[in-house]
């Protein structure tokens, strides 16, 4: 019966290992991970998390005009030196409806037939209804701008939640950003832009606390940005550890040193021989094992945490001979009570 249990144990345990692989990696592996980390950046860390990107298009960086399509609402303001009425007239359709809207492709202004703007840019919109009043008007200036244009919406969700942002071609990321007022504790590390549904290959801490323009692409409508909480992205510390804890990692990486430092060091009772790093998904995460020598010996750039590592302390082999022995001292002492307690029964 004993080596039926046991035939089926192993069993288990071998599909358990097949199920969830690991591959065990040395110091050597994660100081070099590590100088990855400082050349590269995030995206040497989120691939290393198993994350990727999409690589900006081309016109990534080039203003543009969104076109006028059906539904939009166009505020459209008029000036002339004598046309008084024209000009009021205008002020309170845009007053009183909230714009001028496109239908069938087109819109209606006082005195003046209906004039066909869809496909149109702005710009271009503005020469075609200036050329239809000049037929009728000289000297009349017309400035137009979108009042609603669903297609042309930039939403920001996450920490923050501020109303739907208008694209209008030339609006970039930094200033997007900058209308949202992003508090300082946000994750500018863990927060990202996506556009038809991928995230983009960019990098929001560098645009807004180092000033690289790199990152200030020209906003689409329809993208989305969002903006991560302090404690989206963390490592944790676990194990024989004075105080285990989760640690926020706001710009991306920690070193080793300082995590065991928030953690209040090792326990006597921990194995410093024995100090172990998971990274990456769980069902084949890569297992990095240190010695504390070589932890203190090494800078902190070689030794760089990243958002999910666990780091693992275990205890000593006394240590949990020292266990055992307690759990076994204190079986032996319950026996006497034990006797006593079936004497009295019978």
């Amino acid at each position: 019966m004993m080596q039926k249990l046991l035939v089926i144990l192993l069993f288990l345990l071998h599909s358990s290992a097949q199920a969830n692989p690991y591959t065990l990696l040395g110091a050597c592996e994660f100081v070099l991970d590590s100088q990855r980390i400082q050349e590269e950046g995030k995206f040497a860390i989120e691939e290393l998390q198993g994350h990727y990107y999409a690589e900006l298009p081309e016109d990534a960086f080039t203003p543009y005009y969104p076109v006028i399509c059906e539904d939009d609402v166009l505020n459209i303001t008029l000036y002339h030196p004598s046309r008084r009425d024209l000009m009021a007239a205008v002020q309170l359709i845009n007053a009183r409806t909230g714009g001028f809207r496109v239908v069938n492709g087109k819109i209606t202004l006082p005195e003046l037939n209906a004039v066909d703007v869809r496909g149109l840019t702005l710009p271009q919109a503005r020469q075609e209804i200036k050329a239809r009043f000049n037929e009728q008007i000289k000297d009349i200036e017309i400035y137009l701008s979108f009042k609603a244009k669903e297609s042309n919406k930039i939403i920001i969700t996450g920490l923050v939640s501020p109303p739907p942002i208008a694209a209008d071609g030339q609006l970039r990321l930094y200033e997007v950003l900058t209308k949202a007022f992003i508090p300082p504790t946000a994750n500018l590390f863990a927060s990202y832009v996506l556009r038809d549904n991928l995230p983009l290959k960019l990098d929001l801490s560098r645009l807004l606390k180092m000033g690289d323009m790199n990152q200030n692409i020209v906003m689409k409508g329809g993208d989305k940005i969002f903006i991560a909480s302090p404690t989206d992205h963390v490592a944790m510390v676990l194990g024989d550890v004075h105080a285990p804890k989760r640690i926020p990692l706001l710009s991306g990486s920690i070193s080793l040193k300082e995590a065991l430092a928030l953690a209040r060091g090792i326990r006597f009772t921990g194995n410093k021989n024995h100090i172990q790093v998971i990274r990456g998904n769980i069902s084949c995460p890569r297992i990095y094992t240190f010695t504390w020598d070589f932890v203190v010996h090494e800078p902190n750039k070689n030794l760089l945490l990243i958002p999910g590592d666990v780091v693992f302390v275990s205890r000593k082999a006394i240590t949990e001979w020292a266990l055992f022995m307690r759990e076994l001292e204190g079986t032996i002492r319950l026996i006497p009570a034990v006797e006593l307690i079936n004497q009295i029964s019978k």
